[in-house]
């Protein structure tokens, strides 16, 4: 008797010390989950919609800010009536290795007192629904300022429910590359690949702009570009930190990696375009720190702050290489460079979170392989399994899916209206009024 008495006083201090069980609200990984989001959402709105804004010509400014306004509120409710079951399917449900069940239509299932772990099933649901956002809004980068509005918004929401909902089950809903161990912490695959190979398909299928390699088209407000980019640095944390799914260790890596791989990405951007051009250009210093936080992205769980900091420099070099190789070779109109920062960020990303996540390279070590595979080789075979595959399903349903609008409804803009720029012609504003 005294046995068990002293028993169960020990189970009940081992259990209030160490918090909440998994299946009970954990009020501190909650309050970070918060927090993440909102700085998800902080990514879109204001953050990408200034950093774009800032890029484009002044006659297109509010084109541009519409578009990710208006890509926030649809993809959110779509999230909520269709895309979360595609992607998470029901809880306690076993999962197809495609898609989820549609048990969770309407998130019919998320109450109140839901829980996913030791977090609200509501603040999950609302986490994802961020990313679900933003990456349909990235991709505006590859047709801004010749699209016509009421297509992107059809285009975007088909997209998010055929490309990005069933890639989003593969790698974080209990999928098919899940199975065989794919590294992805927050969306190299899911988010940038995708998002990017989307707006090259675009870029190829929609055409140059008007004037495109023949009259200068420098960004209207650099100004607004740096705020935004300033944003999307801060609302980043929420991004890579907050797929740890609370507040722990992993997160504070994350965070610690995502800053590293920036700085690192923005300074290699600036030295490349110093060197080869006379000048260090703040449009350049920007856009490498974008490089180096898409790049880290999948490998934010899985390296030290070492290897961040190589991934980071290293990004901002390829990137660099890739939009001049796009824009002057290829003579590609991506209007934003998404899928030379986004695109080429994601695949290197992606392939390198296979590489520096060994643990036994020293200094470079990182978090380890995938349970079954060990080795640096195996464990990058199956990183480009999901580069490859998320690369070219993306490109076959996102090319139907333009054909098919253009065939329809018609994806670019009268070459008057382009003229006059999408502010005026579609929407009947101007950014500026002085």
């Amino acid at each position: 008797m005294k046995t068990s008495i002293v028993t169960s006083v020990l189970a009940a201090l081992v259990f209030f010390s160490a918090g909440v069980s998994a299946d009970e609200l954990n009020t501190g990984n909650t309050a970070w989950m918060l927090t993440s989001t909102a700085l998800v959402l902080f990514m879109t709105i204001p953050g990408l919609s200034m950093f774009y804004g800032g890029l484009v010509r002044v006659k297109n400014v509010l084109s541009v800010l519409m578009q990710c306004f208006a890509l926030t509120c649809a993809m959110s409710l779509l999230w909520f009536a269709i895309g979360y079951t595609i992607a998470f399917g029901s809880d306690g449900v076993e999962q197809g290795k495609w898609i989820g069940d549609f048990g969770n239509v309407f998130l019919r299932q998320i109450t109140m007192d839901a829980m996913n772990g030791d977090i609200p099933a509501t603040l999950f649901a609302i986490f994802q629904m961020t990313f679900a956002v933003i990456t349909p809004a990235l991709i505006v980068g590859g047709f801004a300022e010749r699209m016509k509005f009421s297509s992107m918004l059809v285009f975007c929401s088909a997209w998010m429910l055929l490309v990005y909902a069933p890639i989003c089950h593969w790698v974080w809903g209990g999928g098919w590359l899940a199975d065989i161990g794919l590294q992805d912490f927050a969306g190299g695959t899911v988010v940038h690949i995708t998002a990017a190979t989307a707006a090259l398909i675009a870029a190829l299928m929609i055409g140059p702009r008007l004037g495109y390699l023949k009259s200068p088209m420098p960004p209207h407000n650099l100004t607004m570009t740096v705020a935004g980019a300033g944003m999307l640095w801060v609302g980043w944390f929420g991004f890579n930190a907050g797929s740890a799914g609370g507040a722990n260790s992993g997160a504070a890596m994350a965070m610690l990696v995502t800053h590293l791989s920036a700085c690192a990405g923005s300074l290699a951007w600036m030295t490349m375009e110093w060197t080869r051009h006379g000048k260090p250009s703040v449009l350049g210093i920007v856009t490498g720190m974008v490089a180096g936080l898409g790049t880290i992205t999948p490998a934010s769980g899985s390296v030290g702050p070492a290897a961040a900091v190589l991934i980071g420099a290293t990004a901002g070099v390829t990137c660099y290489m890739a939009t001049s190789y796009i824009k002057n070779k290829l003579k590609i109109d991506d209007s934003l460079d998404v899928f030379s920062v986004h695109g080429v960020g994601g695949i290197l990303g992606t392939l390198l979170a296979g590489v520096f996540c060994s643990p036994a390279i020293g200094l470079l070590s990182g978090n380890g392989f995938s349970d079954g595979i060990t080795s640096i080789g195996g464990q990058v075979w199956v990183q480009a399994i999901g580069v490859v595959s998320t690369l070219v399903y993306t490109a076959v349903v996102s090319f139907v899916l333009f054909k098919v609008i253009d065939l329809t409804m018609g994806l670019r803009v009268t070459e008057e209206e382009e003229v006059l720029g999408l502010d005026l012609a579609l929407h009947d504003e101007r950014g500026y009024d002085l």
